[in-house]
């Protein structure tokens, strides 16, 4: 892809989109352009992955395709600093959370803003993203174009992408955006209950890790409903099915849910 493209903000989430972007290799090192207010930040990033870096936030609106990967708390400094310098053809990314598409848009104040919401998640480090995608009513115009193509083909070069009405947003934040986390300590507590059983703790990380992984591939794979997959596991009076009554005994069912609860209405009130 022939676009150039930049990225106000390069902290967790936007590193890892720069990574995923960079060893997909759909666009080249040459054509992105990066600045974030830590210099360290930034120069880790050239370090590694010989990117442009800019030394303001008004030199990274020059590009075809922007992306604001700051956080809410100055999302709209950002743009206060930036939307005098924006083009009509620039289409401007937002992954700041809890943040709707209306209240950026009248932040900028600019005629027919072109503007994509983005909620991503950070395995875009390791290709494995999950992106949600919401368009304004100007990309809606050209929700078939060349330049929604090439919004959805950068997002695809480090996961999946799917275009979701904006409503579903801070669904999306607890059951995607924020989940990594709930997964990692869901490994975490794997690892420690094998170590427990006996097992050395590295060779513990890669079993529990492993096993979450291959999981997640069957319900994407399989189409099959979870309770089904759970279901080929539970060997009637076996070891599967006395673990399952633990967690139902301990209700982890009903904790996941409330966790992801709050999660989405921490979002709703952002």
């Amino acid at each position: 892809m022939n676009k150039k493209i930049s990225f106000i903000g390069a902290g967790n989430m936007g590193s890892a989109m720069i990574g995923g972007i960079i060893n997909s290799k759909i666009i080249s090192a040459e054509n992105i352009y990066v600045y974030d207010k830590n210099n360290n930040i930034s120069e880790k990033l050239r370090s590694a992955y010989n990117v442009n870096i800019c030394k303001s936030a008004c030199d990274t609106a020059k590009a075809d395709i922007v992306f604001l990967a700051v956080k809410p708390n100055i999302l709209y400094s950002v743009i206060e600093e930036i939307k005098d310098h924006i083009s009509h053809d620039t289409v401007i990314v937002s992954i700041a959370a809890g943040q709707s598409i209306q209240k950026i848009t009248d932040t900028f104040d600019l005629q027919n803003l072109k503007l994509v919401r983005v909620m991503p998640n950070t395995p875009a480090l390791v290709g494995e993203a999950m992106c949600a995608v919401s368009l304004n009513d100007e990309m809606q115009k050209e929700e078939n174009s060349q330049t929604v193509g090439d919004i959805l083909l950068i997002l695809e070069s480090f996961g999946k992408a799917e275009t979701i009405p904006e409503k579903l947003m801070d669904a999306v934040t607890g059951i995607s955006g924020s989940s990594p986390a709930y997964i990692f300590m869901l490994i975490e507590a794997m690892a420690d209950a094998a170590v427990l059983g006996g097992m050395p703790r590295s060779q513990a990380y890669t079993f529990a890790a492993q096993s979450v992984l291959g999981s997640a591939k069957m319900v994407l794979e399989t189409g099959k409903h979870p309770a089904e997959l759970k279901d080929m596991v539970c060997s009637p009076a076996g070891t599967t099915i006395e673990a399952v009554k633990v967690l139902e005994d301990k209700n982890f069912r009903g904790t996941v849910i409330d966790a992801i609860k709050a999660c989405i209405d921490k979002s709703k009130n952002l």
